[in-house]
C-alpha cells in the first residue's frame, strides 16, 4: 500500500509539480555538478529521479556508462520512462531501502529526497553500501534546520519529513562510513526569495570505503 509519501509524488506528478521541482532545483543542481570531475566511465544511480531529469543529463555525458533513477512513486517513474531517449538510462519503481544492495555505483546522487525515507542513517548505510570503493555520494538539500525559511515544508505539506541541521548531517556521513565529507552551499544571487541568495541549497558529499 502506498504510504503518504507515495501519494503526495504520484499526486505532483499529475499536476505537473515534477516539472516545477525540476525547473526550480536545476540551477543549483547544475551548478554543484558542474564542480564535479567526471574524468573516468562511471555508473551512476539518482535517488528520487522525479521525472528523471537529471538521469537523462547524466546518460548524455560520454563516460557514463549506465545512469539508474529510482523513486517510491510509480507515476513519476512512468513519467521518466516515457520521456527516456538514451539506452543507457534506466528507471525503476523503488525506494533506497530496498534496492539490491551489490556494490555497482560510481556516483548517488540525491536531490531533496533523503528526509522523505523512514530512516536517514540507514538509508545512508544503504547508500554506502551500494557505492565502489571510492564512490561518491552527494546529497542536495533546501531542508535544513540552518535555513529557517523552510523549517515549516513538512507542516505545509502535511508528509513526514526529517530535519537536520549541517553539522547533524555531516555527522550522520561519518556514522554511515564515508570519508572525505565536505559541504558546499550553492546559492542563486538573483532570486527572490532571500534564503536562496543567502543560504541556498546545501549539498553534503562524501566517499565510499
Amino acid at each position: 500500500m502506498a504510504d503518504a509519501v507515495e501519494k503526495t509524488f504520484d499526486i505532483w506528478a499529475l499536476n505537473g509539480r515534477a516539472e516545477k521541482m525540476q525547473k526550480e532545483h536545476g540551477k543549483s543542481v547544475v551548478s554543484f555538478l558542474k564542480n564535479v570531475q567526471f574524468d573516468k566511465p562511471f555508473t551512476f544511480l539518482d535517488v528520487g529521479c522525479g521525472n528523471g531529469w537529471v538521469v537523462r543529463m547524466i546518460a548524455e555525458m560520454k563516460l557514463c556508462k549506465n545512469a539508474i533513477g529510482i523513486d517510491k512513486s510509480g507515476i513519476m517513474i512512468e513519467r521518466a520512462q516515457k520521456q527516456s531517449q538514451n539506452k543507457k538510462e534506466s528507471f525503476i519503481h523503488t525506494d533506497i531501502e530496498h534496492l539490491s544492495d551489490n556494490r555497482n555505483f560510481d556516483y548517488v546522487f540525491a536531490m531533496e529526497s533523503m528526509y522523505y525515507v523512514d530512516s536517514v542513517p540507514t538509508a545512508l548505510e544503504k547508500i554506502h553500501s551500494v557505492l565502489n570503493p571510492g564512490g561518491m555520494f552527494f546529497c542536495g538539500t533546501d531542508f535544513y534546520s540552518d535555513n529557517r525559511a523552510t523549517a515549516n515544508w513538512s507542516e505545509t505539506l502535511s508528509v513526514k519529513m526529517h530535519l537536520y541541521s549541517k553539522k547533524e548531517w555531516i555527522t550522520m556521513f561519518e556514522d554511515a562510513g564515508f570519508i572525505s565529507i565536505s559541504t558546499m552551499h550553492i546559492t542563486d544571487v538573483i532570486s527572490e526569495k532571500q534564503w536562496r541568495r543567502e543560504l541556498g541549497t546545501l549539498f553534503i558529499t562524501g566517499m565510499a570505503v
